[in-house]
């Protein structure tokens, strides 16, 4: 438990005063060196690490670890002085201005080579310096403004289309460029999108789709190549700190490296959903995670912003990623920059080295986790329920979006995976293997042969898996083309049924009823089957859809296939789900199973209110020694480790 700390701004004795606030707080790690190239190396090919060696080294005395951080975000002045053409250049043609960071472009062959050199130069120092436990690569690497749009990029897009697709003729068949005459007459005539704002609205998805794609390739090929450099020296955990969201693909990323690294600033009311991401995070390594950034209490670039968190909230946001199945989690920042961008951000001190209420709180978690450190140590989480959130969907839908106002993690998280967390669940994109799980849940997926899962999933359900899948699954390629023999690429067939309609629609005027007459609510997308082999579980209720089947079950081997033709409500979901949950609770609590030397579950409050949850059987909470059973109160912000 930490935060990201900046000695480079600090006087020595001020890190000396530092340190001391560290330990009375209780933290055990900062990262630094993220933002510090000019520090490291103030002229060209002079390199003095010296500076954060000493820090290291004094923070390991006083029983602090260190996430050592590449700086390759914010390369100095003298490097683009010297190489104007390493500064990216924006969509409208225009090469950056150094004003602030991640603005390399990292195509560029200088950039690259000043990378390694610093990168290696750091890894021989740290690699196997005590108190160093990991690194992290760069920081929040994103293709900011769409990338960079320079003739070098330009020219690796055009490749990377001809290598893809082999032949302009192809491509204009692949995407469907005939119509309205955008057909290309040879690759050099693809220009990149350059809208100035994701989506592109009037781009062409599949031009926006591959871009981004090519854009991704791009930042993991630079990560990659870091990580190869460290590698030489080090055998420590990698990682790169990624934002929210998969349209950049988590899996892909982190394919080559040790650790997935997320960084997140929800506000205290949306720390419910946090869970979601953590319930992903845990399935991208099938290993502990490390949160490398959250507020301490608010964030702000220019002001203030995202709300104050009300006492206790710390507290949980500490404890929320641990109980997860994480191994870290560190605040932005320790202490708030006396200058520069970010004055208005949160911190546990201030400028002046006083102390935030979150201090306290910080505090009082890493007491809790040394009562419970054998528990989470020997444990892990485990889940029966597994819920796709695939980064081909998110980047269909961020382009393609068929729905008005659609937001695909929003809906997944709000209507798929809130009314099963109490179960259990596995957030998990298509390559994840399915062993293990008994229910695997699909929701707009639009594209589901990928990885090969469709062969997977099949063979999975025909072993006993039940395969709930839809609404707006298996209706595109990963480049937001849909098909033109069936709406469905196969699942018509698997599930054997036929599609009379699909309406794309979000207007609520259809209601729907199960098989024995009770209501169904239904909302968002509307498709309409009827069933050639296969059982109606439920039908539309009215209108023109009266009759048609809006939920289809087909047996598959010992499994079965159950495909919605809209999203149905909470209780509806519940009652296709066969998995119970784990205890009866208010809606405000999370709980987390953990299974391992002592099996056990985490108890959170997250929504500072009173809540409850009924035990069943009597249990021990390590954090207070009390002996519980039967309906039990939860306090506000409150956590209790059941064993």
């Amino acid at each position: 438990v930490g935060a990201a700390y900046y000695p480079e701004l600090w006087s020595e004795a001020e890190l000396d005063k530092d340190i001391i606030r560290m330990k009375e707080t209780g933290v055990n790690c900062m990262r630094i060196g993220e933002f510090a190239w000019s520090k490291m190396e103030p002229k060209e090919g002079e390199i003095d690490l010296s500076f954060f060696e000493k820090v290291v080294d004094k923070l390991y005395e006083n029983g602090i670890m260190t996430v050592m951080c590449t700086p390759s975000a914010t390369p100095p002045r003298w490097l683009f002085a010297k190489y104007p053409d390493a500064l990216q250049v924006n969509y409208n043609g225009v090469r950056d201005e150094v004003f602030a960071r991640c603005h390399p472009c990292k195509n560029n062959s200088v950039m690259r080579e000043k990378n390694r050199i610093i990168v290696r130069e750091m890894a021989k120092r740290f690699g196997k310096r005590k108190g160093v436990i990991g690194w992290q690569i760069d920081n929040e690497i994103y293709p900011y403004l769409e990338g960079c749009f320079c003739e070098t990029c330009q020219g690796k897009f055009r490749k990377y289309l001809q290598e893809k697709y082999k032949t302009v003729e192809n491509l204009n068949r692949s995407w469907g460029m005939y119509r309205w005459s955008l057909d290309y007459d040879s690759f050099d005539d693809v220009l990149p999108p350059r809208a100035g704002g994701w989506p592109f609205r009037w781009q062409h998805p599949s031009l926006q789709i591959e871009w981004f794609r090519f854009q991704t390739n791009t930042i993991i090929s630079y990560v990659n190549e870091q990580a190869e450099t460290i590698r030489e020296f080090s055998d420590l955990p990698i990682g790169t700190d990624m934002m929210p969201g998969n349209e950049f693909g988590y899996y892909n990323v982190n394919e080559k490296l040790d650790v997935a690294q997320f960084n997140h600033y929800d506000t205290a009311e949306r720390l419910p959903h946090t869970a979601f991401s953590y319930d992903f995070l845990r399935t991208v390594k099938n290993k502990p995670f490390w949160v490398t950034e959250t507020q301490a209490n608010w964030n702000g670039a220019f002001a203030a912003g995202n709300g104050y968190r009300p006492q206790g909230n710390c507290y949980v946001n500490t404890w929320l990623p641990i109980a997860k199945g994480g191994e870290m989690n560190l605040y932005w920042l320790f202490r708030t920059h006396p200058a520069g961008h970010e004055l208005a951000h949160g911190a546990m001190f201030n400028s002046a080295g006083r102390a935030y209420h979150v201090c306290d709180e910080i505090k009082k978690a890493c007491a809790d986790f040394e009562k419970s450190e054998d528990f989470l140590t020997n444990s892990k989480v485990q889940a029966k329920i597994a819920l796709h959130y695939s980064s081909t969907a998110a980047n269909n839908f961020r382009c393609a979006p068929l729905l008005e106002g659609f937001n695909y993690r929003e809906m997944l998280l709000e209507k798929f995976y809130r009314p099963l967390e109490q179960c259990g669940v596995d957030v998990i994109d298509t390559a994840h293997s399915l062993e293990g799980y008994e229910t695997v849940i699909s929701p707009f997926l639009t594209t589901v042969d990928e990885y090969g899962l469709k062969e997977r999933i099949l063979a999975w359900v025909e072993q006993g898996g039940t395969w709930i899948v839809g609404p707006m699954s298996d209706i595109m390629n990963d480049c937001a083309v849909k098909y033109t023999d069936s709406p469905f690429s196969f699942l018509e067939e698997a599930v054997g049924v036929y599609t009379k309609y699909q309406l794309p629609i979000k207007n609520e005027v259809f209601t729907a009823k199960w098989s024995d007459g009770e209501k169904l609510n239904i909302s968002d997308c509307y498709d309409a089957f009827e069933c050639k082999d296969c059982e109606s579980l439920a039908t539309y209720d009215g209108f023109d859809f009266d009759g048609y089947t809006v939920v289809a079950q087909k047996q598959y081997g010992k499994g079965k296939i159950v495909l919605l033709g809209s999203v149905i409500s909470k209780d509806g979901l519940r009652k296709l789900v066969a998995q119970k949950p784990i205890f009866e609770t208010s809606a405000n609590i999370n709980l987390t199973q953990r299974v391992g030397q002592q099996n056990g579950v985490i108890v959170i409050e997250t929504e500072s209110k009173e809540g409850y949850v009924v035990l069943d059987r009597e249990y021990t909470d390590m954090l207070s020694g009390r002996t519980l059973s039967g309906m039990v109160a939860v306090k506000p912000y409150e956590v209790l480790v059941l064993c």
